[in-house]
């Protein structure tokens, strides 16, 4: 099974075929409105300004798993994306990254190491993976690693598609 064969809803309930982002460079980031990290949505839209043509995407997955940081409906969630951060890129339904509801998505994500060799749970919001064009995670970021982070940058511009 590819990570694209998993089903989810972007964030107005409407089916989200992952299929879509094949052949791209997606990093995929639990979110949440209502964290400290909330700001890093910034740097979230600057990559995504800056590689979309490129053949990238950032795809935000709202969870509310970590200290009900992300309590707002679908609604609130994208007015306040959109307003506060000029978010552009796709958002997910709100989903469980962690424990028994585990997201089949995530299932397949957190099997992947961070860059200490450290596989398992999602640690907070705001953690990354890099999803390489093949599907394949190519790497993961754990939360407190801002999103225009040097390691963060190479590691997209490695796995670029070719133009």
């Amino acid at each position: 099974m590819s990570l694209y064969d998993n089903e989810i809803s972007a964030l107005d309930g409407t089916p989200l075929d992952l299929h879509q982002f094949a052949g791209q460079a997606v990093l995929v980031v639990n979110v949440a409105s209502r964290c400290g990290l909330t700001p890093q949505y910034t740097g979230l839209e600057a990559l995504q300004e800056r590689y979309a043509d490129r053949g990238f995407t950032v795809l935000g997955v709202p969870s509310n798993q970590f200290a009900g940081q992300e309590p707002g409906t679908a609604e609130e969630i994208q007015t306040f994306c959109s307003t506060t951060y000029g978010v552009t890129f796709p958002l997910t339904e709100k989903i469980e990254v962690n424990g028994p509801g585990r997201h089949p998505l995530y299932e397949e994500l957190v099997s992947t190491p961070d860059t200490d060799g450290e596989a398992g749970d999602v640690k907070w919001n705001f953690e990354k993976f890099l999803v390489a064009p093949d599907g394949t995670v190519a790497a993961r970021f754990r939360p407190t690693i801002e999103p225009e982070n040097e390691t963060v940058i190479g590691a997209i511009e490695a796995v670029l598609p070719a133009s």
